[in-house]
């Protein structure tokens, strides 16, 4: 269940609580007429099932609520209702597979901005992969990918692309290309301070690396895994069990790509590096096309479970008249 405090002018919430009261999945709606204060109006709380979140939030925002007072809207960890039950069997679908547009654009947005904070996490994964890369660790390269943040931006351009949002969309590739840009620069300069001070070397690089040869051996197992984990990465977002992302991020070989790129530049292994880099586009391209086809069928899903509701609906006003 999802918990909605919305603050309204006076003179739309009449509106607001019809609207409510018609949306099927809704219970334990309070009104409190004038408790507003900034801005000034009524404060209306109210409760519906997640599967029909979506649609109430979006006939909120066309009646300009989002711009002449406020929409809040928490998740519900616990509700001892049967009310709440009634309101959840009615509703379309089942909640863990609902999918809260306004919440996922925003939860994007901020997670595919170029920030201070960005730029350090994927510079401090890409530096741990490249200590992995040299020293053939796995451990390290499976830890790099745990700390890797790329999985926003990413994120971002396939809610842009099915949104049709370009500013969103403008904003994740900035965050994605700037972001790895100034990871492998600054992973490149980390590994001639490492060969400086006798760390890294040329030979551990070239040399038999069982456990990470695969890094820059790109083939199309490394395409169909990035397609995997870009479907399961969107689902895990949608959904709201972000405990998966942390799988998926283990699942692609993209920041320890471009660590292995970044450190064969340094010593001048072209070979190495092309093929690292060849890594790292494939996982980017899987990534996108399999969330972004995600994204697609969840909405085309959840327009048909809205299409059958509405008929249902129409039928049962039907007889009733």
């Amino acid at each position: 269940m999802l918990h909605l405090r919305l603050i309204t002018p006076a003179d739309r919430t009449s509106d607001v609580v019809r609207l409510i009261e018609k949306t099927v999945g809704t219970t334990h709606l309070v009104v409190l007429p004038g408790a507003a204060r900034n801005p000034a109006g009524d404060v209306v709380l109210c409760d519906v099932a997640r599967e029909a979140g979506d649609e109430l939030l979006s006939s909120l925002q066309e009646l300009g609520l989002d711009r002449t007072g406020s929409i809040a809207v928490e998740n519900i960890d616990l509700s001892l209702s049967k009310r709440a039950d009634k309101a959840e069997a009615e509703a379309p679908g089942e909640g863990a597979d609902a999918v809260l547009w306004e919440h996922l654009t925003d939860a994007t947005h901020e997670e595919s901005t170029l920030s201070v904070t960005y730029v350090a996490f994927i510079t401090l994964a890409t530096m741990i992969a490249a200590c992995g890369v040299v020293l053939d660790n796995a451990i390290l390269i499976v830890g790099a990918m745990a700390v890797g943040p790329e999985f926003g931006p990413l994120a971002g351009i396939c809610t842009a692309i099915v949104q049709r949002a370009p500013r969103l969309a403008l904003r994740s590739l900035v965050a994605l290309l700037a972001g790895f840009a100034a990871a492998m620069a600054l992973t490149a300069g980390f590994s001639l301070f490492m060969d400086a001070v006798g760390l890294f070397s040329k030979g551990q690089l070239e040399a038999d690396r069982p456990n990470t040869g695969f890094i820059y051996a790109p083939d199309w197992f490394s395409f169909v895994v990035a397609v995997l984990a870009g479907a399961a990465g969107m689902l895990s977002l949608t959904s709201a069990k972000s405990g998966a992302l942390v799988g998926v991020a283990i699942s692609v070989t993209t920041v320890p790509a471009a660590a292995n790129a970044a450190v064969a530049l340094v010593y001048s292994d072209t070979t190495q590096a092309g093929r690292s880099t060849e890594q790292l586009l494939l996982n980017l391209l899987g990534i996108v096309l399999a969330g972004t086809l995600t994204l697609t069928a969840q909405k085309a899903f959840w327009r048909g479970q809205h299409r059958r509701q509405r008929r249902q609906t129409q039928q049962q006003q039907g007889l009733q008249g």
